[in-house]
């Protein structure tokens, strides 16, 4: 290992002051990493997912894709794709989807780096090294800066936690079919290859 490698087994957490831009070219610079930063500034460095939970999060996004290219009512995006919420936290859901008027409210600037919103519809797919508590906590905070759909997906429990705003978590044990229900119309998530 030289000098210039950092190893990762698990998320790492530091305090590092950074501005957007300088936030914006680390993550450009570093493209085998994934980089997450809270509203209060913490950098948070994801280590690349193991081959098995790339290969189910190729699905979930394939599956998004099509039917958002189908439908015409707005962009999906991969996890490779990081959004600046509104409480100044920049995240990239493993999948997102946000709907066409307010993706076409951007300029093209804000297109171009991390666009100043959160997504209408969020997903994350649990990896082994996640911690269940802390993919929640991010979930609520995707409900709080204006989600209107989120799914938290826990292959180890065969289990998944839709979000909703207003609402408590509804916890669904084992399912084969997600709805999109009113915010992605006639789309169905087929859990098949994802379990």
């Amino acid at each position: 290992m030289n000098s210039n490698t950092v190893s990762l087994s698990a998320p790492l957490n530091l305090d590092i002051d950074l501005t957007d831009e300088q936030f914006f070219q680390l993550c450009q610079n570093n493209r085998d990493l994934r980089f997450e930063r809270t509203a209060t500034g913490q950098l948070i460095i994801m280590p690349p997912t193991g081959s098995e939970t790339s290969d189910r999060n190729a699905e979930l996004t394939y599956q998004l894709r099509a039917w958002s290219r189908q439908s015409q009512l707005g962009k999906s995006f991969d996890s490779s794709g990081g959004f600046k919420l509104p409480n100044g936290a920049e995240r990239s859901p493993d999948a997102s989807w946000i709907h066409k008027d307010r993706w076409n409210g951007l300029t093209a600037a804000e297109k171009e780096k991390f666009a100043p919103l959160c997504p209408d519809f969020v997903v994350e797919l649990m990896s082994p090294s996640d911690s269940l508590e802390k993919t929640r906590l991010k979930m609520q905070e995707y409900r709080e800066n204006g989600a209107r759909l989120g799914w938290l997906i826990n292959r180890r429990q065969q289990q998944v936690e839709i979000y909703r705003p207003d609402q408590e978590v509804e916890i669904l044990e084992n399912p084969q079919f997600l709805s999109g229900e009113g915010v992605l119309p006639d789309f169905t998530l087929d859990l098949t290859d994802i379990w």
